[in-house]
Formats: C-alpha cells, sequence, structure tokens
C-alpha cells in the first residue's frame, strides 16, 4: 500500500528531494547573479538605466552599452526572485520540515528587500551607503540559500547531533563570520573608489603600512588587513579538519576548496592593482569573495553536525580484549 504524502520523506525530519534540488538551483543562480551584478559595478553601469522598476519605459529596452549590464542584472534578479517564491511554495506543497519552511520565508522577505535596495540606488542616484547595503544584503541572502541547500540536503537529518567537536564548530563559524565581514570592507572598497587608493601590491606606496593620507587609503589597507584575516582563519579551519576530521569528506573538501579559492582571491586582489581595475579581475573578485563565504558557511554548518573526533580506548576496556598468544 502506498504511504501517505506526509510519510514520503526519507527518515524523521527529511526533505524531499525536490526541495533540495530547488535549493541548490537557487543558491547557484544567487552566485550567478552577484557575479553579474559586479559586472554593473566594475563596467560602471549602474546608471545606464536611470528609471525603476522599468527600463527607459519599458519592459524590454534595446540592449547596448551599459543597459546590456544593467537590464541584464534586473532580468537575472527578476529570475532569481521568481526562483525563491516557487522554492517557498514547494516547501509546503510537498511538507518540508519547518527548519527548511523558515528559510524560505525568510529567503523571500530578504530578496524583495534586496530588489527594493537596487530601485533605491537607481531612483537616488547611487547613494554609497544604500548601493553598500544592497552588496552586504546580497551576501546574506546567498548565505540563506545557501543554508537552505546544506539542510534540506538527504544527509543533514540523519546526522550526528549539533557540536560534536565544540572547538571545530566554533573556529568555523568564526571564520564564516570574519569571510563576511571582510566582504563588507570590500563593498566599501568598491562603492567609495577607493579600489586604486594603493597603486602597488604586495608592498603599500612602497612600504609595509601605508600613510594614511585619505580615508580611501585607510578603507583599502583594512581591505589587505582582512584578507589577511580570512586566509590565516581559512587555513587554520582546513588544519584543524585534516587534524580531527581527516575521514570526514563532507568536511574535508569545502575546507580544502576554501583554501584553494581563497588563494585564487589573492591572486585576483593582486590582478586588480596590476591591470588597474580591469573589468573581468574586478569582477570575478567579487564572485570568488561570495563563493568563499559560501564555502565557509557549508563548512561552519557541516561542523556542528559532525561526530566527534576518535579518541583511544580507555586502557580499562584495552584490558578485556583478549590478546592472541
Amino acid at each position: 500500500m502506498r504511504p501517505p504524502r506526509s510519510q514520503s520523506t526519507d527518515a524523521a525530519g527529511a526533505t524531499p528531494a525536490v526541495v533540495h534540488r530547488l535549493a541548490l538551483t537557487l543558491a547557484g543562480a544567487t552566485l550567478a547573479l552577484i557575479f553579474v551584478g559586479g559586472l554593473v559595478t566594475s563596467t560602471g553601469s549602474g546608471l545606464a538605466v536611470p528609471d525603476w522598476p522599468l527600463s527607459f519605459g519599458q519592459v524590454f529596452p534595446r540592449m547596448v552599452g551599459g543597459v546590456l549590464y544593467e537590464h541584464g542584472h534586473r532580468m537575472a534578479a527578476a529570475t532569481v526572485g521568481a526562483l525563491t517564491v516557487a522554492l517557498a511554495l514547494v516547501t509546503f506543497l510537498v511538507e518540508a520540515p519547518l527548519r527548511v519552511r523558515r528559510l524560505a520565508l525568510l529567503a523571500v522577505a530578504t530578496v524583495i528587500a534586496q530588489g527594493l535596495l537596487g530601485g533605491l540606488t537607481v531612483l537616488l542616484l547611487l547613494p554609497p551607503a544604500v548601493s553598500m547595503a544592497h552588496a552586504c544584503l546580497a551576501q546574506a541572502f546567498l548565505c540563506l540559500t545557501v543554508a537552505m541547500a546544506v539542510v534540506s540536503g538527504p544527509r543533514w537529518s540523519t546526522a550526528q547531533p549539533p557540536f560534536g567537536d565544540r572547538a571545530l564548530a566554533r573556529l568555523t563559524a568564526a571564520t564564516a563570520g570574519v569571510v563576511y565581514c571582510q566582504l563588507i570592507v570590500g563593498a566599501l572598497v568598491r562603492h567609495t573608489g577607493a579600489g586604486l587608493a594603493i597603486p602597488d601590491f604586495p608592498l603599500a606606496f612602497g612600504q609595509l603600512v601605508p600613510p594614511f593620507d585619505t580615508p580611501s587609503i585607510a578603507i583599502h589597507f583594512a581591505h589587505r588587513l582582512g584578507a589577511v584575516a580570512v586566509t590565516t582563519m581559512v587555513v587554520w579551519s582546513a588544519a584543524r579538519v585534516l587534524r580531527t576530521q581527516s575521514a570526514d569528506p563532507r568536511l574535508v573538501r569545502p575546507a580544502l576548496l576554501a583554501c584553494g579559492l581563497v588563494l585564487a582571491q589573492v591572486m585576483l586582489g593582486a590582478l586588480i592593482i596590476w591591470t588597474q581595475k580591469a573589468v573581468l579581475p574586478t569582477t570575478a573578485h567579487v564572485a570568488v569573495g561570495a563563493a568563499v563565504l559560501a564555502t565557509t558557511l557549508v563548512l561552519a554548518m557541516r561542523a556542528h553536525r559532525a561526530a566527534p573526533p576518535v579518541t583511544a580506548a580507555p586502557a580499562a576496556v584495552l584490558g578485556t580484549e583478549r590478546v592472541p598468544a
């Protein structure tokens, strides 16, 4: 006899596969949207379309010049918004767990707020504060989509109880937090025009510490210091994973991926200086930064569900085992 719909999930608290697939699609689309948004800023196309929500009073204007980037960004954002609403509806139609439904509803509220902020950036002629809020909320929305993809996965409900390795859980959570803070500083660099405030790399005006003659130099140098902090935290997290959880590929893979992404991010940061903010490395720097955040968040969430590290058995227990002659 076919089980009722309420029993169509796998284990207790498991999520139907369709929700997980949609969440993965939404997370990937959000990362792509961040790349497209980066193109708008890198090409200086933020005001190529002067009105909102329409574009030159049309739903689909001629896609030429900066309009291609700005209106393309709006189309990509509309697609992500539609996917977010669809995912929220599906979580109710297939009876997903409460934790997934709540995340989906929060994502809907966030994507609506993000759309309104995007409109304000145009209507208010790109004020740095609103543009920064738009960029930071985009990263928060990415975190929501990644969290949905993780908690809706087939292994989440069957994983070990939270806080198996408390030290690792705290370290990976702190790492994700440091990455997010660094992205905020990065948004400040982009939207205050401080990207080339220090024109050389790896030194700063030929020195380890530059003269702080302007606020732009201080902002830029703070971003470089943040890169050092992120690199330190990511490598520290990966080292602890390899030392205590090397048998768990669900932790090892994101830990190593985060290290690779951070290395690529540092190289892209250098290329921005060396190429005088060429469009491709500047935009890729934004997208890879988002990918680092997503990867460290996955690592942190999985670390909270990881089994405790294996320890040696007590001597008393070993003494009860038979020793072959």
